[in-house]
């Protein structure tokens, strides 16, 4: 791991060797800009490849047949082309952000695990092998994406997956940069995921997505920011 941040030290090393604090103020600098652009990159082509548009064009080089392995093989994809950033945040250049203190860090870590947990719940009320894509791929279901789930904690949020992943994050008593910048990028890229992702729900469920966006907030119990009032269910 040592050997491989040296080799980005390395690729970087073209400030004067005699201004070290300047040095690692680059270094850290094009650390957080290489994550964030990672994170851009692959946010555009996962957004893609769950477009409608991608759906329809593999519909039509596969078959109404070929489109059930699509859902697990998106998954698939998605996980496997994460992973380079993951590699990204341990290998470059960093150094810490900010540390919570006793007792504080050690209730931030029980929010995590909380988190987690009902992170967890709300995957499995997620229909699990819907999500993944194995109902699909064995026959078991004909939708590609799933049938519209409002029950359990989605009666809480319209989208608890995304809230219980950004409290894993953000109630992290321990960061380094290059971990903030991930945090942030990541945020945004679900904010904005989850705004196009229900124009995609509003087109598939139509009223019945209409009438729970009115009913419950997207991302923030008891907060609803985003209700359905005056969209256009054809867009």
């Amino acid at each position: 791991m040592e050997g491989g941040k040296a080799d980005f030290r390395t690729a970087f090393h073209f400030v004067s060797s005699g201004n070290e604090p300047r040095l690692h103020i680059v270094q850290t600098s094009m650390s957080i800009f290489i994550i964030l652009l990672a994170l851009a990159i692959w946010g555009v082509v996962h957004s893609i490849l769950a477009s409608h548009f991608a759906k329809d064009m593999i519909r039509g080089m596969a078959g109404a047949g070929g489109m059930r392995f699509y859902r697990f093989g998106y998954n698939v994809f998605s996980v496997v082309s994460f992973a380079p950033i993951l590699y990204l945040m341990l290998v470059l250049p960093d150094q810490p952000a900010y540390a919570v203190p006793a007792p504080w860090k050690y209730l931030m870590m029980g929010g995590q695990l909380v988190s987690l947990i009902l992170l967890l719940v709300a995957f499995l009320q997620t229909d699990a092998l819907s999500f993944v894509g194995l109902s699909q791929l064995f026959g078991m279901e004909k939708q590609e994406s799933g049938p519209l789930v409002t029950r359990g904690l989605y009666r809480l949020v319209r989208h608890p997956l995304y809230t219980f992943s950004l409290l894993v994050l953000w109630l992290n008593p321990v960061v380094s940069q290059n971990s903030l910048a991930f945090y942030l990028g990541a945020t945004l890229y679900i904010v904005i995921g989850a705004y196009f992702e229900e124009r995609k729900l509003l087109r598939e469920f139509g009223e019945a997505y209409a009438d729970y966006m009115r009913r419950t907030p997207m991302l923030i119990p008891f907060f609803n920011f985003s209700g359905a009032r005056g969209l256009n269910l054809d867009t």
